[in-house]
Protein backbone atom coordinates (compact mmCIF):
# COMPACT_ATOMS: atom_id res chain seq x y z
CA UNK A 1 0.00 0.00 0.00
CA UNK A 2 1.41 3.38 -0.96
CA UNK A 3 1.84 6.15 1.65
CA UNK A 4 -1.28 8.31 1.41
CA UNK A 5 -0.17 11.02 3.82
CA UNK A 6 3.25 11.58 2.33
CA UNK A 7 2.00 12.04 -1.20
CA UNK A 8 -1.08 13.96 -0.21
CA UNK A 9 1.20 16.48 1.52
CA UNK A 10 3.32 16.67 -1.59
CA UNK A 11 0.23 17.22 -3.69
CA UNK A 12 -0.87 20.05 -1.43
CA UNK A 13 2.58 21.59 -1.77
CA UNK A 14 2.28 21.49 -5.54
CA UNK A 15 -1.11 23.18 -5.42
CA UNK A 16 0.16 25.86 -3.04
CA UNK A 17 3.05 26.52 -5.35
CA UNK A 18 0.64 26.94 -8.21
CA UNK A 19 -1.48 29.35 -6.17
CA UNK A 20 1.42 31.51 -5.03
CA UNK A 21 0.99 35.09 -6.19
CA UNK A 22 -2.54 34.50 -7.55
CA UNK A 23 -5.31 36.56 -6.02
CA UNK A 24 -8.81 37.46 -7.07
CA UNK A 25 -9.59 38.27 -10.67
CA UNK A 26 -10.81 41.75 -9.64
CA UNK A 27 -7.52 42.66 -7.98
CA UNK A 28 -5.05 43.92 -10.62
CA UNK A 29 -2.19 43.68 -8.18
CA UNK A 30 -2.69 39.96 -7.64
CA UNK A 31 -4.31 38.77 -10.90
CA UNK A 32 -2.38 36.16 -12.92
CA UNK A 33 -0.10 37.68 -15.54
CA UNK A 34 -1.36 37.56 -19.12
CA UNK A 35 1.74 35.63 -20.14
CA UNK A 36 2.81 33.45 -17.17
CA UNK A 37 6.37 32.24 -17.08
CA UNK A 38 5.17 28.66 -16.50
CA UNK A 39 2.79 26.32 -18.27
CA UNK A 40 0.30 24.86 -15.84
CA UNK A 41 -1.30 21.46 -16.28
CA UNK A 42 -4.14 20.48 -13.97
CA UNK A 43 -4.87 17.00 -12.70
CA UNK A 44 -7.88 15.82 -10.70
CA UNK A 45 -7.37 12.46 -8.99
CA UNK A 46 -8.53 10.82 -5.74
CA UNK A 47 -6.11 11.71 -2.95
CA UNK A 48 -8.59 10.86 -0.20
CA UNK A 49 -10.99 7.96 0.07
CA UNK A 50 -10.59 4.31 -0.82
CA UNK A 51 -9.12 4.99 -4.28
CA UNK A 52 -6.41 7.30 -2.97
CA UNK A 53 -3.54 4.81 -3.59
CA UNK A 54 -4.34 4.93 -7.30
CA UNK A 55 -4.59 8.71 -7.33
CA UNK A 56 -1.32 9.07 -5.49
CA UNK A 57 0.44 6.82 -7.98
CA UNK A 58 -1.00 8.86 -10.86
CA UNK A 59 0.37 12.09 -9.37
CA UNK A 60 3.83 10.53 -9.05
CA UNK A 61 3.77 9.44 -12.69
CA UNK A 62 2.48 12.79 -13.95
CA UNK A 63 5.11 14.62 -11.91
CA UNK A 64 7.82 12.40 -13.40
CA UNK A 65 6.76 13.48 -16.89
CA UNK A 66 6.75 17.13 -15.80
CA UNK A 67 10.18 16.84 -14.17
CA UNK A 68 11.68 15.18 -17.23
CA UNK A 69 10.24 17.88 -19.50
CA UNK A 70 11.60 20.64 -17.28
CA UNK A 71 15.03 19.00 -17.18
CA UNK A 72 15.01 19.00 -20.98
CA UNK A 73 14.32 22.73 -21.08
CA UNK A 74 10.54 22.87 -20.76
CA UNK A 75 8.15 23.73 -23.58
CA UNK A 76 7.97 27.00 -25.51
CA UNK A 77 10.81 28.26 -23.34
CA UNK A 78 8.79 27.83 -20.14
CA UNK A 79 8.88 25.40 -17.27
CA UNK A 80 5.93 23.11 -16.59
CA UNK A 81 3.97 23.13 -13.34
CA UNK A 82 1.55 20.42 -12.21
CA UNK A 83 -1.45 21.71 -10.26
CA UNK A 84 -3.10 18.87 -8.34
CA UNK A 85 -6.67 18.67 -7.11
CA UNK A 86 -8.38 15.98 -5.04
CA UNK A 87 -11.69 14.75 -6.47
CA UNK A 88 -12.00 11.91 -3.90
CA UNK A 89 -13.82 9.92 -6.61
CA UNK A 90 -16.85 11.98 -5.59
CA UNK A 91 -18.91 14.00 -8.10
CA UNK A 92 -19.53 16.99 -5.83
CA UNK A 93 -15.94 17.19 -4.66
CA UNK A 94 -14.77 16.89 -8.27
CA UNK A 95 -16.92 19.82 -9.42
CA UNK A 96 -15.50 22.11 -6.75
CA UNK A 97 -11.95 20.99 -7.47
CA UNK A 98 -12.40 21.46 -11.23
CA UNK A 99 -13.55 25.03 -10.73
CA UNK A 100 -10.47 25.67 -8.61
CA UNK A 101 -8.19 24.31 -11.34
CA UNK A 102 -9.88 26.44 -13.99
CA UNK A 103 -9.18 29.48 -11.83
CA UNK A 104 -5.47 28.66 -11.83
CA UNK A 105 -5.05 29.27 -15.55
CA UNK A 106 -4.29 25.68 -16.55
CA UNK A 107 -3.58 24.95 -20.21
CA UNK A 108 -4.85 21.36 -20.20
CA UNK A 109 -6.54 18.98 -17.76
CA UNK A 110 -4.63 15.67 -17.60
CA UNK A 111 -6.36 13.78 -14.75
CA UNK A 112 -9.34 11.52 -14.29
CA UNK A 113 -9.52 8.19 -12.45
CA UNK A 114 -13.14 7.50 -11.41
CA UNK A 115 -15.54 8.17 -14.27
CA UNK A 116 -18.29 9.13 -11.83
CA UNK A 117 -16.11 12.03 -10.68
CA UNK A 118 -14.78 12.94 -14.12
CA UNK A 119 -18.14 13.12 -15.93
CA UNK A 120 -19.54 16.12 -13.96
CA UNK A 121 -16.35 18.10 -14.64
CA UNK A 122 -16.74 17.88 -18.42
CA UNK A 123 -18.94 20.96 -18.71
CA UNK A 124 -16.78 22.97 -16.33
CA UNK A 125 -13.65 22.44 -18.38
CA UNK A 126 -15.61 22.83 -21.62
CA UNK A 127 -17.07 26.18 -20.56
CA UNK A 128 -13.53 27.34 -19.71
CA UNK A 129 -12.31 26.01 -23.11
CA UNK A 130 -9.76 23.81 -21.32
CA UNK A 131 -9.03 20.61 -23.30
CA UNK A 132 -9.16 17.37 -21.33
CA UNK A 133 -6.76 14.46 -21.79
CA UNK A 134 -8.37 11.87 -19.53
CA UNK A 135 -5.74 9.52 -18.14
CA UNK A 136 -7.80 6.67 -16.66
CA UNK A 137 -11.55 7.24 -16.71
CA UNK A 138 -13.12 5.40 -19.63
CA UNK A 139 -16.88 5.26 -19.20
CA UNK A 140 -18.88 5.86 -22.36
CA UNK A 141 -20.70 8.56 -20.32
CA UNK A 142 -17.63 10.70 -21.06
CA UNK A 143 -18.64 10.68 -24.73
CA UNK A 144 -22.33 11.47 -24.22
CA UNK A 145 -22.03 15.30 -24.42
CA UNK A 146 -20.25 14.98 -27.77
CA UNK A 147 -17.51 17.44 -26.83
CA UNK A 148 -14.57 17.67 -29.24
CA UNK A 149 -12.24 18.70 -26.41
CA UNK A 150 -12.22 15.39 -24.47
CA UNK A 151 -9.62 12.74 -25.31
CA UNK A 152 -9.39 9.33 -23.63
CA UNK A 153 -5.95 7.75 -23.14
CA UNK A 154 -7.54 4.39 -22.25
CA UNK A 155 -9.89 2.35 -24.36
CA UNK A 156 -13.55 2.83 -23.55
CA UNK A 157 -15.68 0.33 -21.67
CA UNK A 158 -16.95 -0.92 -25.02
CA UNK A 159 -13.47 -2.09 -25.99
CA UNK A 160 -12.87 -3.56 -22.53
CA UNK A 161 -16.17 -5.43 -22.63
CA UNK A 162 -15.32 -6.99 -26.00
CA UNK A 163 -11.93 -8.03 -24.59
CA UNK A 164 -13.54 -9.50 -21.45
CA UNK A 165 -16.22 -11.51 -23.26
CA UNK A 166 -13.66 -12.94 -25.66
CA UNK A 167 -11.55 -14.15 -22.74
CA UNK A 168 -14.45 -15.53 -20.73
CA UNK A 169 -15.27 -17.74 -23.69
CA UNK A 170 -11.63 -18.80 -24.13
CA UNK A 171 -11.51 -19.78 -20.47
CA UNK A 172 -14.54 -22.03 -20.91
CA UNK A 173 -17.29 -19.77 -19.64
CA UNK A 174 -20.86 -20.59 -20.67
CA UNK A 175 -23.03 -18.69 -18.17
CA UNK A 176 -22.15 -15.19 -17.02
CA UNK A 177 -23.44 -13.08 -14.11
CA UNK A 178 -22.58 -9.38 -14.33
CA UNK A 179 -22.44 -7.23 -11.18
CA UNK A 180 -21.92 -3.45 -10.92
CA UNK A 181 -22.23 -0.76 -8.25
CA UNK A 182 -24.53 1.66 -10.09
CA UNK A 183 -21.91 4.36 -10.74
CA UNK A 184 -20.76 5.61 -14.14
CA UNK A 185 -17.81 3.41 -15.13
CA UNK A 186 -19.06 0.19 -13.52
CA UNK A 187 -22.59 0.40 -14.92
CA UNK A 188 -21.47 1.29 -18.45
CA UNK A 189 -18.87 -1.51 -18.45
CA UNK A 190 -21.56 -3.92 -17.21
CA UNK A 191 -24.02 -2.83 -19.87
CA UNK A 192 -21.36 -3.05 -22.58
CA UNK A 193 -20.43 -6.55 -21.40
CA UNK A 194 -24.04 -7.75 -21.57
CA UNK A 195 -24.35 -6.26 -25.05
CA UNK A 196 -21.10 -7.89 -26.20
CA UNK A 197 -22.11 -11.29 -24.82
CA UNK A 198 -25.44 -11.17 -26.63
CA UNK A 199 -23.82 -10.01 -29.85
CA UNK A 200 -21.11 -12.66 -30.11
CA UNK A 201 -23.17 -15.54 -28.68
CA UNK A 202 -21.97 -18.61 -26.82
CA UNK A 203 -22.10 -16.90 -23.42
CA UNK A 204 -25.48 -16.63 -21.71
CA UNK A 205 -26.02 -13.77 -19.25
CA UNK A 206 -27.79 -15.25 -16.24
CA UNK A 207 -27.99 -12.13 -14.07
CA UNK A 208 -27.40 -8.38 -14.11
CA UNK A 209 -27.03 -7.36 -10.47
CA UNK A 210 -26.29 -4.14 -8.57
CA UNK A 211 -24.62 -3.93 -5.17
CA UNK A 212 -24.21 -0.99 -2.81
CA UNK A 213 -20.82 0.62 -2.34
CA UNK A 214 -19.44 0.19 1.16
CA UNK A 215 -21.90 -2.49 2.31
CA UNK A 216 -20.52 -4.90 4.93
CA UNK A 217 -21.45 -8.01 2.93
CA UNK A 218 -22.85 -9.13 -0.41
CA UNK A 219 -24.34 -12.50 0.49
CA UNK A 220 -27.60 -11.60 -1.30
CA UNK A 221 -25.66 -11.03 -4.52
CA UNK A 222 -23.76 -14.28 -4.01
CA UNK A 223 -27.01 -16.19 -3.49
CA UNK A 224 -28.46 -14.78 -6.71
CA UNK A 225 -25.34 -15.72 -8.69
CA UNK A 226 -25.47 -19.29 -7.39
CA UNK A 227 -29.20 -19.59 -8.00
CA UNK A 228 -28.68 -18.53 -11.61
CA UNK A 229 -26.07 -21.28 -12.08
CA UNK A 230 -23.45 -18.91 -13.49
CA UNK A 231 -19.95 -20.32 -14.01
CA UNK A 232 -18.36 -16.87 -14.37
CA UNK A 233 -18.96 -13.64 -12.45
CA UNK A 234 -17.77 -10.28 -13.78
CA UNK A 235 -17.76 -7.45 -11.26
CA UNK A 236 -17.20 -4.10 -12.93
CA UNK A 237 -16.80 -1.88 -9.85
CA UNK A 238 -13.84 -1.04 -7.62
CA UNK A 239 -11.50 -3.08 -5.45
CA UNK A 240 -12.96 -2.45 -1.99
CA UNK A 241 -16.32 -3.95 -2.95
CA UNK A 242 -14.66 -6.56 -5.18
CA UNK A 243 -12.65 -7.92 -2.28
CA UNK A 244 -15.76 -8.39 -0.13
CA UNK A 245 -17.75 -9.82 -3.03
CA UNK A 246 -15.08 -12.44 -3.69
CA UNK A 247 -15.14 -13.49 -0.03
CA UNK A 248 -18.92 -13.74 0.03
CA UNK A 249 -19.13 -15.65 -3.25
CA UNK A 250 -16.61 -18.22 -2.03
CA UNK A 251 -18.11 -18.46 1.45
CA UNK A 252 -21.55 -19.11 -0.09
CA UNK A 253 -20.13 -21.95 -2.19
CA UNK A 254 -19.43 -20.40 -5.61
CA UNK A 255 -16.48 -22.22 -7.20
CA UNK A 256 -16.48 -20.72 -10.69
CA UNK A 257 -14.38 -17.97 -12.19
CA UNK A 258 -14.58 -14.48 -10.69
CA UNK A 259 -13.35 -11.63 -12.88
CA UNK A 260 -13.14 -7.91 -12.15
CA UNK A 261 -12.83 -4.90 -14.42
CA UNK A 262 -9.87 -2.55 -14.56
CA UNK A 263 -11.25 -0.43 -11.72
CA UNK A 264 -10.70 -3.35 -9.33
CA UNK A 265 -7.57 -4.97 -10.79
CA UNK A 266 -5.61 -2.47 -8.77
CA UNK A 267 -4.81 -1.76 -5.16
CA UNK A 268 -5.56 -4.26 -2.38
CA UNK A 269 -8.02 -6.43 -4.30
CA UNK A 270 -6.42 -9.67 -3.09
CA UNK A 271 -5.72 -8.54 0.48
CA UNK A 272 -6.68 -11.08 3.15
CA UNK A 273 -8.04 -13.64 0.68
CA UNK A 274 -7.29 -17.28 1.35
CA UNK A 275 -5.83 -19.43 -1.44
CA UNK A 276 -9.26 -21.00 -1.93
CA UNK A 277 -10.92 -17.60 -2.23
CA UNK A 278 -8.41 -16.21 -4.74
CA UNK A 279 -8.37 -19.33 -6.91
CA UNK A 280 -9.63 -18.60 -10.43
CA UNK A 281 -9.83 -14.85 -9.84
CA UNK A 282 -9.07 -12.80 -12.96
CA UNK A 283 -8.94 -9.16 -13.92
CA UNK A 284 -9.29 -7.30 -17.18
CA UNK A 285 -6.71 -4.60 -16.72
CA UNK A 286 -5.08 -1.58 -18.22
CA UNK A 287 -1.29 -1.48 -18.17
CA UNK A 288 0.84 -3.08 -15.46
CA UNK A 289 4.49 -2.09 -16.01
CA UNK A 290 5.74 -5.18 -14.18
CA UNK A 291 4.33 -7.38 -16.95
CA UNK A 292 5.74 -5.26 -19.78
CA UNK A 293 9.49 -5.74 -20.41
CA UNK A 294 9.41 -2.91 -22.94
CA UNK A 295 8.80 -0.50 -20.03
CA UNK A 296 11.84 -1.58 -18.02
CA UNK A 297 13.77 1.66 -18.57
CA UNK A 298 10.76 3.81 -17.74
CA UNK A 299 10.04 1.72 -14.65
CA UNK A 300 13.62 2.27 -13.49
CA UNK A 301 13.20 6.04 -13.89
CA UNK A 302 9.95 5.96 -11.94
CA UNK A 303 11.56 3.95 -9.14
CA UNK A 304 14.53 6.31 -9.00
CA UNK A 305 12.23 9.31 -8.69
CA UNK A 306 9.76 7.83 -6.21
CA UNK A 307 11.46 4.96 -4.39
CA UNK A 308 8.73 2.52 -5.40
CA UNK A 309 7.92 0.48 -8.48
CA UNK A 310 5.23 1.86 -10.78
CA UNK A 311 1.91 0.11 -10.46
CA UNK A 312 -1.31 0.28 -12.45
CA UNK A 313 -2.61 3.75 -13.39
CA UNK A 314 0.89 5.18 -13.71
CA UNK A 315 1.74 4.71 -17.38
CA UNK A 316 -1.45 6.38 -18.59
CA UNK A 317 -0.98 9.35 -16.23
CA UNK A 318 2.57 9.81 -17.52
CA UNK A 319 1.36 9.59 -21.11
CA UNK A 320 -1.45 12.12 -20.56
CA UNK A 321 1.10 14.75 -19.55
CA UNK A 322 3.32 14.05 -22.54
CA UNK A 323 0.38 14.14 -24.97
CA UNK A 324 -0.49 17.57 -23.56
CA UNK A 325 3.08 18.84 -23.84
CA UNK A 326 3.44 17.52 -27.37
CA UNK A 327 0.25 19.32 -28.37
CA UNK A 328 1.30 22.59 -26.72
CA UNK A 329 4.63 22.42 -28.52
CA UNK A 330 2.95 21.84 -31.87
CA UNK A 331 0.33 24.53 -31.19
CA UNK A 332 3.12 27.00 -30.49
CA UNK A 333 1.05 28.83 -27.91
CA UNK A 334 -1.17 28.40 -24.87
CA UNK A 335 -4.32 29.21 -26.82
CA UNK A 336 -6.84 26.58 -25.73
CA UNK A 337 -8.37 26.10 -29.16
CA UNK A 338 -4.98 25.72 -30.82
CA UNK A 339 -4.01 23.12 -28.21
CA UNK A 340 -7.31 21.26 -28.69
CA UNK A 341 -6.75 21.05 -32.42
CA UNK A 342 -3.20 19.82 -31.86
CA UNK A 343 -4.38 17.08 -29.47
CA UNK A 344 -6.93 15.93 -32.04
CA UNK A 345 -4.12 15.35 -34.55
CA UNK A 346 -1.79 13.59 -32.10
CA UNK A 347 0.34 10.91 -33.73
CA UNK A 348 3.11 9.82 -31.39
CA UNK A 349 4.61 6.82 -29.70
CA UNK A 350 3.87 6.96 -25.98
CA UNK A 351 4.89 4.63 -23.18
CA UNK A 352 1.60 2.78 -23.61
CA UNK A 353 2.05 2.43 -27.36
CA UNK A 354 0.92 4.34 -30.46
CA UNK A 355 -1.17 7.35 -29.48
CA UNK A 356 -3.79 8.88 -31.75
CA UNK A 357 -7.48 9.60 -31.39
CA UNK A 358 -10.70 8.98 -33.29
CA UNK A 359 -12.89 12.03 -34.03
CA UNK A 360 -14.97 11.20 -30.93
CA UNK A 361 -11.87 11.43 -28.72
CA UNK A 362 -11.40 7.70 -28.13
CA UNK A 363 -7.99 6.17 -28.58
CA UNK A 364 -7.37 4.37 -31.86
CA UNK A 365 -5.34 1.47 -30.40
CA UNK A 366 -6.31 0.75 -26.77
CA UNK A 367 -4.54 -2.06 -24.93
CA UNK A 368 -5.81 -4.36 -22.18
CA UNK A 369 -4.23 -7.22 -20.23
CA UNK A 370 -5.79 -10.32 -18.69
CA UNK A 371 -4.39 -10.98 -15.23
CA UNK A 372 -4.81 -13.99 -12.97
CA UNK A 373 -4.49 -14.09 -9.19
CA UNK A 374 -1.47 -15.93 -7.88
CA UNK A 375 -1.70 -15.87 -4.10
CA UNK A 376 -1.79 -12.26 -2.95
CA UNK A 377 -0.57 -10.85 -6.25
CA UNK A 378 -1.36 -11.00 -9.96
CA UNK A 379 0.42 -12.58 -12.89
CA UNK A 380 -0.21 -12.26 -16.58
CA UNK A 381 -2.60 -15.01 -17.70
CA UNK A 382 -0.17 -17.50 -19.34
CA UNK A 383 -2.23 -17.89 -22.49
CA UNK A 384 -2.54 -14.09 -22.82
CA UNK A 385 1.17 -13.46 -23.08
Amino acid sequence: MRSRHLLSSAAVAVVLAALAGCGGADDPATAPAAAPDVIRLGTLVPLTGRSSPSGEAMVKAAQLAVSEANKAGGVLGRQIELVVGDDACDPGTAVTAARTLVGKDIAVSVGGYCSSATVPTLKIFRDAQVPMIVAQSNSTDLLSPGYDSVFLVCGTVTAEADFAVDWFKKLGGKKLAVVHDGTSFPITLAQSTVTAAKRVGGLTVTDELELSQGAPSYTRIAASVIAGKADTVYFTGYYAEANQLIKDLRDEGFRGRIAVGDGATDGPLLANLTPAQSKDVYGTALLFPEFMPELADWSARYRAANGTAPGPSTVEAYDAVNVALDAIKRAGSLDHEAIRKAISTTDMTSMSGPMSFHPDGTRVTPKFLLLRAAGDTFELEPTAG
